[in-house]
C-alpha cells in the first residue's frame, strides 16, 4: 500500500506561501545530500546548519499554509504527499548538486535574493509572513556571507576552481530570471502590502552579485534567457527523482512517525 497524493487548494495567499515553503523545503534537501560528503568536515556542518535552516523556514511556512487553507493539511502532508506537478518551487533549487562548486554558486545567487526579499517581508501586512521574515532575514545574511566568501575563494583560488565555478555560473544563470517574476496571484497580494514585489529587488541583487564575482575575477554571464516554469509546476526532471527519495518513507508506510 502507498499513501495517495493529496489535493490543495490555491488560493492567491496559500500558492504563494507554499512557492515560498517549497524553496526551502528542495534547496534544505540538496544542501542535505552533501552531509558526509563535503570537501571538509567543518564545511559539511556549515551545509548541514544551512539545510536545517532551509527545512525550519520550509516547516513554518507550511504550517502557515495549512492554517490559511484549512482542509486539513499540514506541514507533513505538503512536504510528503504532493505531486511533483504540485510543488512550486523555482527551477534553480532544484538542480543537482554537482560539484562544490556548482553547489556553493546555486546557493550564492539563490541567497543574495532571499536575503533582500526577507528583509523586504519584515514589513509585510501579514503578521505571521513579517514574523518568519525576521528570523529567515537573520539565517541568510550568513548563507549571503558563507556562500559569497566561496565564490571569491573559488574563483581567485587555482586555475581549476576558478574554471569549474565560472562554468557553474554560466550554466546556473539561466535560472536566476524566474525569481523575478510576478503573476496575478501575487499582484493582489504585492497591492495588499502582503508580498513583495521581487522585481524591485533585481536591481540591488545584481549589485552584490556583479561586485562579488568581479571580486573571485569571474565574468558575469551575458545570457538574458531565462527559464521558468517551477512556479505553476513545470519543472525539469532533477525534481522528480529528488521527491522519490524524500517522500519514500511516508509513500511506502502512510501515516509514519517517529
Amino acid at each position: 500500500m502507498t499513501a495517495a497524493s493529496i489535493q490543495v487548494s490555491e488560493p492567491p495567499l496559500v500558492l504563494y506561501t507554499l512557492r515560498r515553503a517549497d524553496d526551502a523545503l528542495i534547496l534544505g534537501h540538496r544542501l542535505s545530500e552533501w552531509c558526509g560528503h563535503a570537501p571538509a568536515m567543518e564545511e559539511d556542518m556549515a551545509l548541514a546548519n544551512m539545510g536545517l535552516d532551509l527545512i525550519g523556514q520550509a516547516r513554518e511556512l507550511y504550517i502557515y499554509a495549512a492554517k490559511v487553507e484549512g482542509k486539513g493539511n499540514d506541514e507533513d502532508k505538503f512536504a510528503y504527499l504532493r505531486d511533483v506537478r504540485q510543488y512550486r518551487n523555482l527551477l534553480l533549487v532544484e538542480q543537482p548538486n554537482g560539484d562544490f562548486a556548482r553547489t556553493m554558486t546555486r546557493q550564492f545567487f539563490y541567497a543574495v535574493f532571499a536575503d533582500l526579499y526577507w528583509r523586504a517581508m519584515m514589513m509585510s501586512r501579514d503578521a505571521t509572513l513579517a514574523a518568519i521574515a525576521a528570523k529567515a532575514e537573520k539565517e541568510f545574511a550568513y548563507h549571503v556571507r558563507h556562500s559569497s566568501e566561496w565564490m571569491i575563494r573559488l574563483g581567485d583560488g587555482t586555475d581549476e576552481s576558478h574554471r569549474r565555478v565560472q562554468i557553474a555560473a554560466d550554466d546556473l544563470w539561466a535560472f536566476t530570471g524566474e525569481m523575478f517574476v510576478v503573476d496575478d496571484a501575487e499582484r493582489g497580494l504585492i497591492d495588499a502590502g502582503i508580498a513583495v514585489d521581487p522585481a524591485s529587488l533585481r536591481p540591488r541583487w545584481l549589485k552584490t552579485i556583479s561586485e562579488v564575482l568581479s571580486e573571485a575575477t569571474l565574468t558575469i554571464p551575458q545570457n538574458d534567457w531565462m527559464q521558468k516554469g517551477g512556479r505553476i509546476g513545470h519543472h525539469t526532471e532533477h525534481l522528480g527523482h529528488l521527491l522519490s527519495e524524500l517522500q519514500s518513507l511516508q509513500r511506502s508506510f502512510p501515516g509514519a512517525t517517529w
